[in-house]
């Protein structure tokens, strides 16, 4: 049974770990939010991916649960919302720590039939039909006026306007495509362009320092010196995305942008950014080397020929 939205004023929201993950759970939030607009959501995140909600304009408290910690972690925030009384816990992550807290109801994995194979489409079933909500509203990461204006500043001192954003980086090397096969296809597409954005975190320095050095169009390399949220901001101003299964292309989804994600190993289907403007390719072998530049820059043409004419 459901509660009016004068009855539910405090919920508590499981959320991942990744930030793609965590970006794929912001449907659920922004869902909660409109059927009940005076509650506060507070949330159970990871280190990770705790900045992507730092603005959300209904957020209440932030939760870290570090799995470096170990179980003495997980005790001592057990111990913190244990301390709440709350209207609405939904667990998107766990199955158990809903029950172990106080609250007039809970919301898990458990039981739940998704309306589709997508990770979006399987976080919104924990709650769509139990507090009868119909539609996906898009994923979103919110921005304070500071990564506007870091972004607008960016790209207010750099020639043109049409900026492709390139994420050559991932966590595991089996999902990277090589730094040569993004290289081929940035001059594959230099005349759609006027200059290159490289983004990704301070791992992938080494392959976007490589990237950067063989470019003939203007580059700017701000691998591993952004936040994430100010990568979010200039990725709205790019038009076009391309990069591996990781954290970026969901960024650019919630950027509002078109991408073209590209997959090895992994399923598509399921954790493909979730974007109406969205692509993605996934090599037939399963090996990354596999998938060659000329398909991703044909790919990449009709995306952009179809934006046009839209």
């Amino acid at each position: 049974m459901t509660g009016t939205s004068d009855s539910v004023l405090r919920i508590l929201l499981v959320t991942l770990s990744n930030i793609g993950d965590a970006i794929m759970t912001t449907p659920v939030m922004e869902a909660l939010h409109a059927k009940y607009p005076k509650a506060q959501l507070d949330i159970v995140t990871d280190p990770r991916s705790a900045n992507l909600f730092a603005h959300c304009p209904y957020r209440g408290k932030l939760y870290l649960r570090d799995k470096q910690l170990g179980w003495r972690g997980t005790l001592a925030l057990l111990h913190q919302l244990r301390q709440i009384h709350y209207d609405l816990v939904v667990d998107l992550r766990t199955d158990g720590l809903a029950w172990l807290l106080h609250t007039r109801r809970r919301l898990t994995r458990w039981g739940c039939r998704p309306a589709g194979s997508h990770a979006v489409e399987r976080h919104m079933a924990v709650i769509a039909r139990r507090e009868n909500i119909s539609g996906i509203p898009p994923v979103c990461v919110w921005l304070s006026s500071d990564e506007h204006r870091f972004a607008s500043e960016t790209f207010s001192a750099l020639p043109g306007t049409r900026w492709l954003a390139l994420a050559p980086g991932a966590r595991w090397e089996s999902k990277r495509w090589p730094v040569s096969h993004f290289i081929e296809l940035a001059g594959t597409l230099q005349q759609e362009f006027d200059a290159l954005l490289l983004v990704g975190s301070k791992t992938d320095a080494a392959c976007c320092r490589e990237l950067a050095e063989a470019q003939l169009l203007p580059c700017l390399n701000l691998a591993g010196k952004t936040t994430l949220l100010q990568t979010g901001a200039l990725l709205q101003h790019t038009r076009l995305f391309v990069g591996n299964d990781s954290g970026p292309g969901h960024l650019a989804a919630a950027a509002g942008i078109p991408t073209l994600t590209l997959f090895g190993p992994g399923d598509p289907q399921r954790y493909h950014p979730w974007n109406p403007q969205g692509r993605w390719l996934q090599s037939t072998t399963g090996r990354m080397v596999d998938l060659s530049p000329d398909a991703v820059a044909r790919n990449a043409l009709e995306q952009l020929a179809g934006c046009a004419g839209a």
